[in-house]
């Protein structure tokens, strides 16, 4: 895959890193989740859009040796990425897929259980991959979806005006490339029609201090992605910088707070 693409895409080693930062900050949610939505020893889990793995080892130790899991990822840069790193690990309970589900199906894989992370967002047909996600389950098994519903949640306060420009931008530039980044205001409507019934929903959203672990994740998102717009030629340098200088004159005040983007925790279950 061209050099330009795998940057969009967003598999270079900067965005690595920052994927490996976010699993970490979403882990205890995540975990909690396929706790409650059935996932256990000896299940069987397609992780859709597995990316670099992190999600997709936490599967696979999880299942167990009985279990397995399914690791479907566009990317083949991600897919070497997991496949190295669940061998550094001996799990031997992981099959990885590389494919583009907007062009293939899963078909029938009888899964327990579908794990979906900020992949309806990005691709051209949500409807396509929810069907392809509810005609890989068993009947009665669970799609666990981690989609945004309102994504212009990420706000700081004070209010910082070349944040939300930022923010804005970001909503743009994601739409231009034929995503939306608010997929989950669809879900309803898509999951009816697949024959899946919502049995979960919530929303989840930080409320972060600069002091907190988990400021890094936005502060991260909002570096490399300054750099991707004024590659993509969206921005110029000038308002790169006075993003850049918001967000370091918020993140040094200690009183500062900041929203992340709202998404939409929902386990379906497959009638």
């Amino acid at each position: 895959m061209p050099e330009e693409s795998e940057y969009v895409l967003g598999t270079n080693d900067e965005e690595l890193a920052r994927l490996g930062l976010q699993h970490r900050v979403w882990r205890p949610i995540v975990l909690d989740c396929w706790r409650r939505a059935g996932i256990t020893f000896g299940s069987r889990v397609i992780d859709v859009g597995a990316g670099p793995g992190y999600a997709t080892i936490d599967l696979a130790e999880l299942v167990g040796p009985t279990g397995e899991i399914f690791a479907i990822e566009r990317s083949a840069r991600f897919l070497e990425f997991a496949k190295k790193a669940c061998a550094v690990r001996g799990l031997s309970n992981v099959r990885f897929r590389q494919a583009d589900l907007m062009e293939e199906s899963l078909g029938n894989l009888e899964a327990d259980a579908t794990w979906c992370r900020w992949v309806a967002s990005f691709v051209s047909s949500p409807e396509k991959l929810v069907n392809t996600i509810a005609g890989a389950l068993r009947p009665g098994g669970v799609a666990i979806f981690h989609e945004y519903i309102d994504y212009r949640t990420w706000r700081l306060a004070p209010r910082r005006a070349a944040i939300e420009s930022f923010v804005d931008e970001v909503v743009a530039s994601w739409r231009a490339s034929g995503g939306e980044p608010d997929v989950a205001l669809s879900f309803p409507t898509l999951f009816r029609a697949a024959g899946l019934r919502i049995v979960e929903a919530h929303p989840r959203v930080l409320t972060l201090s600069p002091r907190d672990y988990a400021w890094q994740w936005p502060a991260s998102f909002v570096e490399i992605n300054l750099a991707r717009l004024l590659e993509l030629g969206r921005v110029d340098s000038v308002w790169v910088d006075q993003v850049r200088r918001e967000f370091r004159e918020a993140e040094s005040d200690s009183m500062t707070l900041l929203n992340t983007p709202m998404f939409l925790e929902i386990i379906a279950r497959r009638e």
